[in-house]
């Protein structure tokens, strides 16, 4: 009632404008208390009009008639907000505290059409937001090997950053779990409050640090509320059953309790202060085998894992988004060779691992002397260049081009003329953590897969098999582990995460990877 009588320029025993107007209405006049269902169209720029000018045009015509002169007491003109320009009433609006926007726009429809106006909250975007809109988007936090997925949005009057972590092992088709660690509340007038949202204990005090364009950090100032009762044992348990929806009892593979609980020390001791850094999702062109993107895979013992699919001409890679002790984050775990297509034999003959070892080695061999001979020949384009003066007209170019229609075309050629989808099954002696993987597949490549030791000693990659099953969902065998990974598709609509070249994209692949090196 204070905050009404204040805008509408009466005291309390005057009455207010809101009643005011409902009794006006029912005497027949211009009424303005009627709900407003209609949305205000998107402001135009340019025509040398101002974004008041605009606001001012569209309210105009609502704006109730001025009070007769006499209306008011003793004879005097009264004066209302009402009666205002609607071009002043935006800067009025526009200079109030955020938290009295929500009181005004319930005095009376005019007031909320006003505060729809979108002139108010580009000012107020400028004001809160201008600091810290370079972080909306996607980010990887320098957690050691293990990385993450971090997504920075507007929700409402906050900017929070919900981690994304991937459904329980093995469940890979299962939706993406989230939290957030950080929130930025945007009430406040003139600045913006930092929150660690970390732990149990709820929103605390925080800080959010902009290093540069494409990397920030956070801290918290408070992290005794990241702290439980009953001492790390109970912070422990509660995160495992968060993490891996289940208790180290459940877990009865000695190696995997040890990879659990090596990473909860791990990470643990950030407190939720992290550095991350920039991601794009991958461009994507008609040409791709299927569209690019973000997918949850099995690793084995380390759980599921965030993987990148992008297409780079006549290959393919998988980079690791999160990752473990063994292949850490950022580096990359698959690498499909698109210009190899695998005729993998029936499905009886398929269950025989030695048939499919075979098939896959030989192409191996193959692609061997394709590169060696590649080799020889960019050997002697070089060695012819420095013989001559001049250079030939693009000696490489044309060669290369042609090279890679003829692989496009290889390509094009089998998967017109494969069947839709093929009966497939894995071979026996292949584990799999998911037994639950399709039974049909649409076209397999040859590939390779990165393994290392523990720490990312001697890394190698050896040879393997990308099973295309459809749009959604891809696996991998890992000849030499004999071992099977299937990874399915994260649908989840990421704003602010397209890069804005390919060049780009193709420099942060880089940066991750040296990072993770």
């Amino acid at each position: 009632m204070a905050v009404c009588a204040r805008l509408c320029g009466v005291g309390p025993t005057r009455g207010c404008r809101r009643r005011g107007a409902a009794r006006e209405q029912r005497r027949g006049g211009a009424g303005d208390s009627e709900p407003d269902t209609d949305t205000d169209p998107e402001e135009a720029g340019g025509g040398g009009a101002t974004e008041d000018e605009e606001a001012a045009e569209r309210i105009e015509g609502e704006r109730p008639a001025p009070h007769p002169a006499g209306a008011g007491p003793a004879g005097r003109a009264s004066l209302s907000l009402l009666e205002l320009p609607p071009e002043l009433l935006v800067q009025i609006f526009g200079s109030l505290p955020g938290t009295d926007l929500p009181s005004l726009a319930r005095v009376c429809t005019t007031f909320r059409r006003i505060l729809r106006t979108d002139t108010i909250w580009r000012r107020r975007c400028r004001e809160v937001l201008h600091r810290y809109r370079h972080i909306l988007g996607l980010w990887q936090p320098d957690i050691g090997p293990y990385g993450g997925l971090l997504n920075v949005v507007v929700d409402g009057l906050f900017i929070i950053g919900w981690m994304y972590l991937p459904p329980h092992d093995p469940h890979v088709d299962d939706p993406m779990r989230f939290k957030p660690l950080f929130r930025i509340h945007l009430m406040e007038r003139k600045c913006a409050t930092v929150e660690c949202m970390y732990g149990h204990k709820g929103p605390h005090n925080g800080h959010i640090q902009i290093l540069k364009k494409d990397e920030f950090s956070t801290k918290c100032n408070q992290t005794d509320h990241h702290r439980m009762s009953g001492g790390r044992q109970e912070e422990f348990r509660t995160w495992l059953r968060e993490e891996w929806g289940r208790t180290l009892e459940d877990i009865f593979h000695e190696h995997m309790q040890e990879l659990i609980l090596m990473k909860f020390i791990y990470t643990s001791q950030y407190d939720n202060c992290l550095t991350y850094r920039r991601i794009y999702l991958p461009p994507s062109s008609l040409d791709d085998l299927i569209k690019p993107g973000l997918f949850k895979g099995t690793y084995g013992s380390h759980g599921l894992e965030i993987v990148m699919l992008s297409f780079h001409g006549k290959k393919a890679k998988g980079t690791k988004i999160t990752g473990d002790p063994n292949i850490p984050a950022g580096q990359q775990t698959v690498e499909i060779d698109l210009a190899h297509p695998l005729q993998l034999p029936d499905v009886e003959n398929l269950r025989d691992f030695s048939e499919l070892s075979r098939i896959v080695l030989e192409v191996q061999e193959q692609v061997r002397r394709e590169e060696q001979e590649e080799e020889h020949r960019q050997e002697e384009e070089d060695r012819s260049q420095q013989a001559v003066s001049q250079p030939a007209a693009n000696p490489l170019g044309g060669e290369g081009a042609e090279g890679e229609e003829t692989a496009a075309g290889a390509e094009g050629t089998t998967q017109d003329k494969a069947p839709a989808s093929r009966p497939f099954v894995l071979p026996m002696g292949v584990i799999s953590r998911n037994e639950d993987y399709p039974r049909t597949c649409r076209i397999c490549f040859y590939g390779t897969g990165l393994i290392a030791g523990h720490g990312f000693t001697s890394p190698e990659r050896t040879p393997g098999v990308f099973v295309l099953f459809d749009d959604d969902r891809f696996g991998f065998i890992w000849l030499e582990l004999k071992s099977f990974s299937l990874y399915s598709r994260i649908k989840v609509s990421f704003q602010n995460a397209e890069a804005p070249s390919r060049e780009a994209f193709d420099e942060m692949l880089k940066n991750i990877q040296s990072l993770a090196t």
